[in-house]
């Protein structure tokens, strides 16, 4: 949704933009050929990998690059002595690097180890997870964040099969949700969809980490500034919603969010699932206990 992006960032010489999701760099790569002279791009991603593969992407264009999680972003610009920028941007979805990386297990056919993690030098891999919750736990965290109506299913032949033969690779995993699974006559969405992403937002902290950004971010836009996030499923789209909403330091910009065209989406399938959402720092914000002085103490 590269042309929405920028659209809604308005990148333009002199303004200073963050990617908070750098990713594969396409969409700081766009920015930053957009602001010079005089502007800046910040790219974040708590992916080192990723952060390699973009800087390949991002070849002479001027973007400086941060190994942290978005959540860090005040954190950044205080560093760097940035009281405000002009537009923050999200992108909630996996990269396709990070689906084909067999060593992480992102992709429901990979042979390598279950671990899901962005950062594999922070938390614990999702097989951990698999091996050590009670099943009445892991049939909540896959019905609360995979939205899994078969959840308590899924849960009950996980613990059975981990008698027997721990699970330890995404191949593994994905065969066994096949097998209780049904799928939907025509429905092209793979069984093991949800559970996936139960686990990839358990292990990497997913929702806590876009509530604090929701909650400090707007504080770190100038006024006219914007902030726009992509979503790829229904959690997420429902917390940018109404957090956007109902922030009095923004106006909401998109009644109904953006979604890719038919073009993009022939090109890319996962770009039918996004959403794009866009707000803007209002001029005359009213007065909230979420702005400098709780982001300070956050910190």
């Amino acid at each position: 949704m590269l042309q929405e992006i920028l659209h809604g960032l308005q990148p333009m010489p002199g303004k200073i933009l963050v990617d908070g999701t750098l990713g594969g760099g396409g969409h700081a790569a766009a920015m930053a050929s957009l602001v010079q002279p005089g502007g800046r791009v910040l790219a974040v991603d708590l992916d080192p990998q990723a952060l390699e593969r973009a800087r390949a992407a991002i070849g002479s264009l001027s973007v400086e690059v941060f190994a942290a999680n978005y959540t860090e972003i005040p954190q950044i610009l205080g560093n760097l002595q940035l009281e405000a920028v002009d537009g923050v941007l999200l992108d909630l979805g996996l990269s396709s690097d990070q689906l084909a990386d067999d060593n992480r297990g992102f992709s429901f056919h990979s042979e390598g180890e279950l671990d899901l993690r962005f950062d594999q030098t922070r938390g614990k891999p999702a097989w951990q997870l698999l091996d050590r919750l009670s099943e009445h736990h892991l049939a909540d965290l896959i019905y609360q964040y995979g939205e899994e109506r078969l959840s308590r299913r899924i849960a009950r032949k996980i613990v059975a099969q981990r008698r027997e033969n721990p699970i330890r690779t995404a191949g593994q995993l994905a065969e066994l949700l096949r097998s209780c699974v049904p799928r939907s006559r025509g429905h092209r969405i793979d069984p093991a969809t949800r559970t996936f992403q139960a686990l990839r937002i358990a292990v990497n902290d997913e929702l806590k980490s876009l509530q604090t950004a929701l909650t400090y971010l707007p504080e770190y836009l100038n006024p006219g500034g914007r902030l726009a996030i992509i979503s790829f499923h229904s959690l997420e789209d429902r917390m940018v919603k109404h957090a956007l909403r109902a922030d009095t330091r923004l106006e909401v910009l998109t009644r109904r969010p953006l979604r890719a065209t038919d073009e993009e989406i022939a090109k890319n399938p996962r770009a039918s699932s996004a959403k794009l959402r866009i707000a803007e720092r209002a001029t005359s914000p009213a007065k909230k206990n979420t702005g400098r002085d709780a982001a300070a103490h956050h910190r």
